[in-house]
């Protein structure tokens, strides 16, 4: 590699519980793995040519990449709950840690705990912001968990919220901001009483279907103070659903690939499914990744074209019937009756929160596959570029870097035109290299002999769409089966093997590349790769977050730096890595999966899957100065809990509580969680806001 200049507890895998992980994505980790390509690991690549640099210690200057010449600069060296006993060895990771820090850091860390609440720093308050259920919409009801209907749904708020943003209304609604929300999936054992997973009603699937998909809230800012209140039944409020209406645009569109009985142009699809992370961009849109769509497909063992099993099979389609059943109740859900009808799911969707009549597109040059997030950044000359992860063992990194320049301003030709920005441009697919000998890694985790787990990266060409024509850059692959079925042309050109490269967030101060590998309890089991240098622990049950690089500082090029800026765990652990800042002063953190970035440019990380005997939370993290790598946990969620979408301004902290409650044998009558209501009422996944006590700027 170049050289890198000095800069100033369950058993069910992961942590989740069977009930989170049956619903969510359809027990993915205990399938065979989608990817039997022979392309290496990340890191079976990276660990080839030797470095000669010294080892770094624990307090010294932290190199970051050198971009192909160009350095980048970065050095480094409720009320809060007590620690449950369970895991009160856990403290002494974090003994050291207090409520000095880096700007936007300052406040006393949360305890590891265990508590069936928000539990949140010192000197701040919360309030809940919306509840699955609450209407949104005009006309809806108020929400009643013995009398729910579609109808009555499909006006309310979805369920199991996850990513989260927060655009201005600006003009005469000053404090006014539109909340837009993804509802990933939901648990119907936790919704209705008695129900009966081998017999769904038809009533129960069609409150399900609009339950899942968007929406988009007013919420009211209390001058005084971070808290935010939906408005109930604004002009704005919007609900998109699983049968709603969507566009299909770009290479895919109108294909064969993507034709139905129903819909035999190819460019309208009812509904989106399995919405995870997603992203904010700069002309006022958000984007929205359709992650594990392939849980809702049944029938795929049915199938018996060999192409088409092996497409199938390639995107972990279910073989036999689905957990909620609904092909039962619609044929589309059915691959053996309708076989194109998954090829319409696991897209990118952009939405334009503020025309309410708007139908959201969902962008198929950007390729499809598991899609946790979808976050972009600008080049120079204005044309984004946007980062993308699937979300799978040993799947792959991409970006899409747009041929067309944003146009900026509110006039109507300009909004046009940023429309159509996400369906010009090139795929790409991230192969990785390292610098440290193979040998070197022994699945422990321990540092290589140069200091540092690091390499360099090139992106691999894919598709390219034009108005003048659609390009494969894939061998015996057309542009259209590029675009619908990317995984697979990805193994064609050799991507690198990841460990289930989640949230992805460029830094809006320096453009560094953050990559959330949230885990893969499958590394180094007999068959499968071992320890690597981006992956340097088998059995890897905590997850690391990769920090990358562009050439020059140029989104578009062809080429990055990358090194892993965190190794989770527990920090008594060896294994354990935090940009080289003493691991006595840091909390523990186990499954990385969202990310974002506070005004100050310090890294936040929500975690799903806790394998450290404490409930997931949000922590912050320093990226830059000389508190690179101090990491402070500033909340913990209720039992049973992901912490989902996190949204940091100012004044305050956003994050979607997804799945409370969702603990195994849990269900309506025999609740494993009272949150956020108390005993007697339903569990119900909720976004929840944090602000300090004296209405200062959050860590200041």
């Amino acid at each position: 590699m170049r050289k890198l200049l000095p800069l100033i507890g369950s058993s069910h895998g992961g942590g989740r519980s069977a009930l989170t992980c049956r619903y969510r994505c359809g027990d993915a980790c205990f399938h065979e793995v989608p990817n039997t390509s022979d392309n290496e690991y990340a890191g079976d690549v990276i660990a080839r040519a030797y470095s000669r640099r010294a080892m770094l210690r624990s307090a010294a200057v932290v190199t970051v990449a050198s971009a192909a010449g160009t350095a980048l600069t970065l050095s480094g060296n409720g009320s809060s709950a007590s620690a449950d006993p369970t895991v009160e060895a856990q403290r002494a990771g974090a003994a050291g840690v207090n409520a000095a820090g880096a700007r936007g850091l300052r406040f006393t860390p949360v305890a590891p705990n265990t508590a069936d609440q928000v539990t949140i720093p010192e000197g701040h308050e919360q309030n809940v912001v919306i509840r699955w259920g609450d209407p949104i919409v005009k006309g809806a009801p108020g929400f009643n968990p013995d009398k729910q209907t579609a109808a009555a749904q499909a006006g309310q708020f979805g369920y199991n919220n996850d990513f989260l943003s927060l655009l201005p209304l600006g003009g005469d609604y000053e404090r006014q901001q539109l909340l837009v929300a993804n509802h990933e999936y939901t648990d119907e054992n936790l919704m209705f009483k008695a129900y009966d997973p081998a017999n769904p009603t038809r009533e129960q699937v069609e409150i399900a279907w609009a339950a899942h998909g968007l929406s988009v809230v007013a919420v009211q800012e209390d001058h005084r103070s971070g808290k935010l209140t939906a408005i109930s039944r604004h002009r704005l409020n919007r609900r998109l659903t699983a049968t709603s209406e969507f566009r299909l645009t770009g290479p895919a569109a109108g294909t064969d690939l993507v034709k139905t009985s129903v819909d035999t142009t190819g460019t309208k699809v009812l509904g989106t499914l399995n919405n995870c992370a997603g992203g904010t961009t700069p002309w006022g849109t958000t984007l929205h990744g359709e992650e594990n769509f392939n849980q809702y497909f049944a029938n795929a063992g049915l199938v018996t074209d060999p192409t088409q099993a092996l497409r199938l099979k390639r995107y972990g389609v279910t073989a036999g019937a689905t957990e909620r059943k609904w092909e039962r109740f619609d044929k589309r859900f059915d691959v053996a009756q309708e076989p194109n009808e998954s090829h319409r799911f696991g897209w990118v969707v952009e939405l334009d929160p503020y025309d309410v009549n708007s139908v959201p597109r969902k962008r198929t040059a950007l390729g499809r596959f598991k899609h946790e997030a979808a976050q972009p950044r600008l080049t120079e000359d204005g044309r984004p570029v946007v980062y993308m992860g699937d979300d799978e063992r040993f799947d792959y990194f991409y970006k899409f870097v747009s041929s067309k320049q944003m146009k900026k301003g509110d006039s109507r030709a300009a909004k046009e035109h940023n429309l159509t920005l996400l369906d010009e441009g090139t795929l790409y697919v991230a192969k990785l290299t390292g610098d440290t000998p193979v040998t070197e890694f022994d699945g422990t985790g321990k540092l290589p002999s140069d200091g540092e787990f690091d390499g360099s990266g090139v992106w691999i060409k894919l598709l390219t769409t034009s108005p003048n024509g659609n390009v494969s850059h894939v061998e015996g692959l057309t542009a259209a089966e590029v675009s619908v079925f990317t995984r697979l042309a990805a193994d064609k050109v050799g991507a690198t093997k990841m460990d289930r490269p989640e949230d992805v967030e460029p830094s809006p101060r320096t453009g560094r590349v953050y990559i959330a590998l949230t885990n893969n309890t499958d590394r180094g089991k007999p068959g499968k790769e071992g320890a690597t240098e981006a992956n340097p622990r088998n059995l890897n049950k905590h997850g690391q977050i990769l920090e990358l690089a562009e050439n020059f500082d140029d989104p578009a090029g062809d080429g990055f730096a990358w090194r892993l800026f965190l190794v989770a765990g527990d920090p008594n652990d060896p294994a354990t890595y935090f940009a080289g800042f003493p691991k006595d002063k840091v909390s523990p953190i186990s499954c990385p999966d969202n990310v974002a970035f506070d005004p100050h440019g310090n890294l936040w990380i929500s975690t799903d899957g806790n394998q450290l005997g404490s409930h997931d939370g949000l922590f912050g993290v320093a990226t830059a100065g000389e508190r690179r790598g101090e990491l402070k946990q500033f909340l913990t969620v209720p039992r049973g809990a992901e912490t989902c979408g996190p949204l940091i301004q100012d004044k305050r902290v956003l994050v979607a509580v997804q799945h409370p409650g969702e603990i195994d044998g849990a269900s309506v009558e025999k609740p494993q969680s009272v949150w956020p209501d108390g005993p007697g009422k339903i569990v119900r996944p909720s976004v929840v806001s944090v602000w300090r006590k004296d209405g200062k700027n959050i860590g200041v």
